[in-house]
């Protein structure tokens, strides 16, 4: 009987020191499993030497480890999509190089995804410790606001690390939407899922490419794939600006006709004219964000662009 696949699936960015770290570590937890390993590493651009590296760890260990080369940076979504696409493995696991995804949970998450019929076997943190105050705080708003606005749930805490059978797999691959949000397109595609929860743990080497404000923009682009209720706001914005000028004008055509006062204050006109502008501006933004998502999509680039892989490198 032909012994069952698992594809571990590696975006890499700037991690020429993680990458001999994650594999030690992994080849240990390979030796507890009943299956068998290839590893997809996908350089997503890197300017260090995560490529040079990627290409001796293939030449030394050919049968198991494969790699993928962006031509530049296309992000981490188009590094997840890529690895997915290529996974030959009857299982598919995605995993952050860093080891903050606990490499020691992949044989529990493969006994339950075999012996109790789960599609999925998920990941999520219960503490944030070792992150800066204010990320996680912005960290939690962000899945209680989403969870709130859209019909697919986000899991607090939930990891890019999971185990999945092929048929999910093949499930996500079908969402062939150029703005991706996999935490979001996870949950939408459905099937069995259970999650396993673990403590933080801090990258042992390198720093992380996520800044503030790239976690920012991420969760935007989360909530604008996700929900349209931002759209929503914008309206009621317009349709409560305009009943509220319209009680404003009333009131002061009343004070001029009954009273014979008649309307003054400067300051308070240009307070208005700038709150209502600043309205304006806000939701012409929003809808602009939806449309720009829009325009990208009717233009039907690819994902990513791939350089080289292993086979260049025979």
């Amino acid at each position: 009987m032909k012994q069952e696949l698992i594809s571990i699936v590696v975006p890499c960015y700037n991690e020429e020191e993680m990458i001999p770290l994650f594999y030690k570590e992994m080849e240990v937890v390979r030796k507890l499993l009943s299956a068998e390993i290839e590893y997809i590493f996908i350089n997503d651009g890197s300017s260090d030497e995560t490529l040079s590296v990627l290409r001796e760890l293939s030449k030394i260990n050919n049968k198991r480890v494969r790699y993928i080369s962006f031509s530049r940076n296309f992000g981490k979504e188009a590094a997840l999509y890529a690895g997915l696409r290529n996974a030959l493995g009857d299982y598919v696991t995605v995993m952050d190089v860093d080891l903050q995804d606990p490499p020691e949970l992949l044989p529990k998450m493969f006994h339950l995804i075999k012996e109790e019929n789960y599609d999925c076997i998920g990941t999520r943190r219960v503490n944030r410790d070792g992150e800066p105050p204010i990320r996680s705080f912005f960290a939690k708003r962000f899945y209680r606001i989403i969870n709130q606005i859209s019909e697919t749930e986000i899991v607090d805490g939930a990891r890019d690390y999971r185990l999945m059978t092929r048929q999910m797999v093949n499930a996500i691959l079908e969402v062939t939407e150029y703005n991706r949000f996999s935490k979001g397109i996870f949950s939408w595609v459905g099937f069995k899922t259970k999650y396993l929860e673990f403590k933080n743990q801090e990258r042992i080497a390198g720093e992380t490419t996520w800044s503030f404000w790239s976690l920012l923009k991420y969760s935007l682009d989360g909530i604008v794939s996700f929900s349209e209720a931002p759209l929503a706001f914008a309206s009621f914005v317009g349709i409560f600006s305009f009943i509220g000028a319209l009680l404003m004008a009333i009131v002061i055509m009343s004070r001029t006709i009954i009273f014979d006062n008649p309307t003054s204050g400067w300051t308070s006109l240009v307070v208005l004219i700038l709150g209502l502008g600043g309205l304006q501006l806000l939701c012409l933004g929003i809808i602009g964000k939806y449309l720009g998502k829009t325009f990208l999509e009717t233009k039907r680039r690819p994902i990513y662009i791939v350089k080289e892989t292993e086979k260049n490198n025979c």
